[in-house]
């Protein structure tokens, strides 16, 4: 299996975070992609696309704002990493704002998503990372991994949260879809709902996007993921979500997957995209199912079952020491 990766994304490295009312260490550390380095033996560099396909999915404005907010910040006097802390709840709407303070709210949705002056290089070269994969797949290999750091399955068409900044499993779907491929499936395991990337498809019936995740009634993201959601005009039936409880195992866990796969099947896609979280292992610092390292690589052989040519791309997975032997254990199942 061919593996990708950029040293550039590296580079994003918030000091802080807003988690559960109070200011800790930022979880999403650059140790992460070290640590899936060592356990995978390296990955191939990543070829720069350029920022076509990024723009085919993320708004114009928000990828300009993701570019000049740390120098906007610094400008206006503020210490620190960019963090947002007032929200349009109700009534957004495109507006000409141009104090910083505004636009980071404009464009975010949580307080946990700092930027950083290598942000930009860091989610721009991880959605590389994605699009070199893609590229190897769409070129014959079956399946080919995109460690994808920062992640992108929160990071709507103009938002950033939840870690993520550009989508890359959205970038990568879209960029399949523009190559030729007719229908592609987003199968989702991370143990949060990838919101951003339900809302960029929601009301399309092209692309499927099926998650398996802690039940946002009690979790991150709260507010999307909720078994109710299906799509919306021509997207209708084309969501479907499957939360799950706390201390969720891999039987409980394995059942939701295989509903998900069935309805993959159905969808009959040319394509598969797996966005893998590594935070349902039992001992993640921020989530409460209990996966085992051995579970990864059993629900990997599922999903490879389907024989579909797949991209996996990375998404979260925050207990550092057993992250690279939980994505190894997970990779060695295709």
């Amino acid at each position: 299996m061919k593996r990708f990766f950029d040293a550039r994304q590296l580079g994003h490295a918030p000091l802080r975070e807003l988690h559960n009312g109070g200011f800790t260490d930022f979880a999403e550390k650059p140790a992460r992609a070290e640590a899936i380095l060592t356990a995978i033996d390296g990955a191939e560099p990543s070829v720069d696309h350029g920022e076509a396909a990024i723009r085919a999915v993320h708004d114009a404005g928000y990828i300009e704002f993701l570019k000049d907010a740390p120098l906007r910040w610094a400008e206006a006097g503020r210490p620190g990493d960019v963090m947002g802390y007032a929200w349009p709840v109700v009534g957004r709407r495109p507006l000409n704002l141009s104090r910083i303070d505004a636009l980071i709210g404009r464009y975010s949705f949580d307080a946990t998503t700092p930027l950083t002056p290598a942000t930009w290089a860091a989610t721009y070269w991880s959605t590389q990372t994605a699009l070199t994969a893609i590229d190897a797949v769409l070129g014959g290999e079956r399946t080919a991994f995109a460690l994808c750091r920062p992640p992108g399955h929160h990071a709507g068409a103009d938002y950033l949260g939840g870690y993520c900044f550009l989508n890359h499993a959205a970038v990568a779907a879209q960029a399949a879809r523009d190559a030729g491929v007719k229908r592609v499936a987003i199968l989702d395991i991370d143990y949060h709902h990838g919101n951003g990337t339900q809302d960029i498809f929601l009301e399309r019936g092209d692309v499927f996007y099926a998650s398996v995740h802690a039940d946002p009634a009690s979790d991150y993201p709260f507010y999307w993921g909720h078994a109710d959601e299906l799509g919306e005009d021509e997207g209708r039936g084309a969501t479907l979500n499957l939360p799950l409880p706390h201390g969720t195992t891999r039987d409980a866990f394995r059942a939701a997957q295989a509903t998900a796969l069935e309805a993959i099947a159905r969808f009959a896609p040319g394509l598969l995209i797996v966005s893998f979280g590594a935070d349902t292992w039992e001992g993640d610092p921020i989530s409460h199912f209990a996966l085992t390292t051995g579970d990864y690589a059993v629900l990997a052989r599922d999903i490879a079952g389907l024989g579909l040519p797949t991209l996996i791309a990375m998404e979260g997975g925050y207990a550092i020491d057993a992250l690279g032997a939980n994505v190894a254990s997970f990779l060695s199942g295709f």
